[in-house]
């Protein structure tokens, strides 16, 4: 497993496979270990970098916010990708790693070939929607450092987002996802919520017509808002597709694993002449 420094600051990544460069984005709370049934599909076809965010998994959880800051982050993971040997690669992110995918795209198009997200948004179009979910996330961090992590996870595991998993994840998995959750770092979620956060975050609403790369916009076909939102994307993205996950929710790659590979492989394998 790879460990690459940019400007002082730890990276962890897994790098698997053979062929073109496809990196991988995890979700708040998550790892770079979410990725293993597709970095094992994929292992045959292409080179997968699944990398651990700022404040996730191996991946350091500096004390000050500003290195969360969403175009520092965006910053660093490109100095990463560029760091294992690829000046150019296939993102594919989920939810908080959608919205960065999203957001490198924008920042460094230079080093995006093709773009695959999942459950993911461009953020907020308003102030006043901005303002509110900076708030809502700042009581979620204080949450973890003023109650501890594990009230928060047990908080987070219950809201709506996740209500698809009580049917489609076995009791054995819910368990092993809560088990990842419990053990992130609180100073790194925390600082996650605020520098990354979907508040935070510049809005790129307006700037989707820009995007020049074919882009695969996938949601569980549970996960009703979201399926909204990628297909209100699509209408404005140039080169995109919108393909919807049956049976899964808003971590459909968790939900219906081999039906999402199929989904992505399938896109990846159609844009390979361009990775």
């Amino acid at each position: 497993m790879p460990h690459v420094t940019v400007d002082g600051l730890d990276f962890w990544a897994d790098v698997e496979g053979s062929g073109p460069p496809v990196v991988l984005l995890h979700g708040f709370t998550g790892s770079r270990t979410t990725w293993y049934d597709l970095v094992a599909a994929a292992a045959k076809e292409f080179t997968t970098i699944a990398i651990d965010h700022i404040g996730h998994g191996r991946t350091a959880s500096p004390a000050s916010v500003e290195r969360y800051r969403m175009d520092r982050a965006v910053d660093d993971l490109v100095e990463v990708v560029r760091a294992l040997g690829h000046e150019r690669a296939a993102w594919v992110g989920y939810s908080l790693g959608g919205r960065t995918a999203l957001q490198v795209t924008a920042r460094h198009p230079e080093a995006v070939a093709a773009l695959v997200t999942e459950g993911a948004s461009v953020g907020l179009a308003t102030e006043a929607e901005r303002a509110a979910r900076i708030e809502g996330d700042e009581g979620l961090a204080r949450m973890i450092e003023d109650q501890g992590l594990e009230t928060f996870v047990d908080h987070w595991g219950s809201i709506s987002l996740w209500d698809s998993q009580k049917q489609t994840l076995s009791e054995a998995q819910r368990t092993a996802l809560r088990q990842q959750r419990l053990a992130q770092r609180g100073v790194g979620l925390a600082n996650s919520l605020r520098g990354m956060g979907t508040g935070s975050q510049s809005w790129l609403g307006d700037r989707l017509t820009e995007i020049r790369v074919p882009v695969l916009l996938t949601a569980g076909k549970l996960d009703t808002k979201y399926v909204q939102i990628a297909q209100e994307m699509a209408d404005a993205i140039p080169d995109a597709r919108v393909r919807f996950i049956e049976g899964g929710g808003h971590a459909a790659h968790l939900e219906q694993p081999q039906a999402f590979n199929s989904v992505v492989l399938d896109f990846l394998r159609e844009v390979r002449p361009l990775l």
